[in-house]
């Protein structure tokens, strides 16, 4: 079925972009995923942002495919990991993107904001999920008026809605705070938040005017 799908819908693709999935699966580096994708494409295409900022750069994927597909998308992301913010960089310079996407390499939580445009219309959070509560009250700071926050990885591949027990421990705790997360987002009375069963569970935020 997901392959189906995917078929269907237009993804950015070409030489960077196949070459970034193969690294990914080979190292297993952990990238957004096509349903996921399509999503945040869809929500450019409705935003048409001017900025966009990403809290988790990985390899570089899902800026690169934003940027791929708005040509005028400007673009901040930032990775705490050396090793994963450089193969980014190369990526973003392969892709011929190297002016519009600009690669931080510092840990999110410590990253000083002054580095970053006024604002931006669409910000993505995937980064260290134990982390996503005091992320999103950081970088909310910068959100445009109209725009929009998403978060990735909600689900934890199925482990917030299983009725197993986990035994590993540390898996345990993070699914216990990213189920706090979900909850507490979903009765964050400044945002006005949707989830979604897509990929490994999206959630799309919005500020409310008051």
């Amino acid at each position: 079925m997901h392959e189906y799908i995917a078929e269907l819908n237009d993804l950015p693709s070409g030489k960077v972009v196949k070459a970034m999935k193969k690294y990914a699966h080979n190292n297993k580096i952990p990238i957004i995923n096509d349903e996921g994708l399509t999503m945040i494409l869809m929500l450019v295409d409705i935003v048409k942002p001017k900025r966009f900022l990403e809290i988790g750069t990985a390899i570089g994927y899902c800026a690169v495919n934003v940027a791929l597909h708005d040509p005028d998308i400007l673009i901040d992301t930032i990775e705490k990991n050396p090793a994963l913010h450089e193969r980014a960089v190369e990526f973003i310079a392969d892709a011929g993107l190297y002016s519009r996407i600009k690669a931080h390499c510092a840990d999110a939580l410590e990253f000083d904001m002054n580095q970053l445009a006024v604002e931006y219309e669409m910000i993505f959070i995937d980064a260290a999920k134990a982390q996503y509560i005091e992320l999103f009250e950081k970088y909310k700071t910068k959100l445009a008026p109209g725009g929009l926050i998403f978060i990735d990885n909600l689900l934890f591949h199925g482990l917030i809605v299983s009725k197993k027990p986990i035994e590993n421990k540390d898996l345990k705790h993070l699914a216990e705070k990213i189920d706090k997360f979900n909850h507490w987002l979903s009765r964050n009375k400044q945002f006005e938040t949707r989830f979604f069963a897509i990929g490994d569970g999206f959630a799309v935020s919005r500020r409310i005017d008051r």
